[in-house]
């Protein structure tokens, strides 16, 4: 019998290792996310999510890597930030901080509330992306008499948050109540890198320019060695 070599057992050894790797997060995946709607090119729905953000999750919730003035880029104007989302003292040029106490936050709920500047790249993972698992969670809350805040999550079970849209959802039709959430986990997934489209279409053009490049160099390669055999 023909025995492997040292690089076929490294090859085997990998291909063991990460269907291991596969396996268990497929297990540990938990619930399945549900795919979230993309309108991170839609500027009424971020508009609507930043506003989503800041009358329900800047209560407990910080974005300390956010500024205010920042929302300009999804097309809202000094004057209307300052009339709809600036929160107690707040200043156009200051950060999203959150109107609770942090020590009264870790009292009430047993931990602070994190910061979500990031939370949207923070939370993907095998189910899907951040802006996947956030839709799945925000839509995933369910009544529980058993837990001091009333309520419990599918996907993230025991959650010590409550559900701070409840009243949200029970006057709006579940249809409506999705489409809010996915305005939010969209602003949500721009606050956590502002710029990503830009870099986006930067990528396409650089791509562009190193396959024309390629092209000249491949003819220039030839030209240079057309006489020699």
């Amino acid at each position: 019998m023909k025995t492997m070599g040292f690089t076929q057992k490294m090859i085997l050894g990998l291909m063991i290792v990460l269907g291991l790797t596969t396996s268990v997060q497929a297990n540990v995946a938990g619930p399945a996310w549900d795919k979230a709607p993309d309108k991170i090119n839609d500027m009424a729905a971020l508009q609507s999510g930043a506003k989503t953000f800041v009358n329900y999750c800047l209560n407990c919730h910080s974005a300390a890597f956010m500024r205010f003035n920042r929302l300009q880029d999804i097309g809202l104007t000094p004057e209307q930030i300052r009339d709809n989302l600036l929160v107690t003292n707040a200043k156009l040029g200051d950060t999203m901080k959150a109107a609770i106490d942090p020590q009264q936050a870790k009292g009430w709920f047993g931990v602070n509330p994190p910061d979500l500047t990031v939370i949207a790249r923070s939370r993907a993972g095998a189910g899907g992306t951040g802006t996947d698992y956030l839709y799945s969670y925000m839509r995933g809350f369910y009544k529980d008499e058993t837990k001091p805040t009333g309520w419990n999550n599918h996907i993230f079970p025991n959650v010590a948050m409550p559900h701070v849209l409840w009243e949200m959802q029970s006057t709006l039709t579940p249809a409506q109540y999705d489409q809010t959430m996915a305005d939010l986990v969209n602003y949500l997934q721009w606050m956590a890198e502002p710029a990503q489209t830009s870099r986006k279409n930067i990528g396409i053009w650089v791509l562009v320019f190193l396959a024309g490049l390629s092209f000249l160099t491949w003819r220039l390669n030839a030209a240079y060695w057309k006489d020699i055999k």
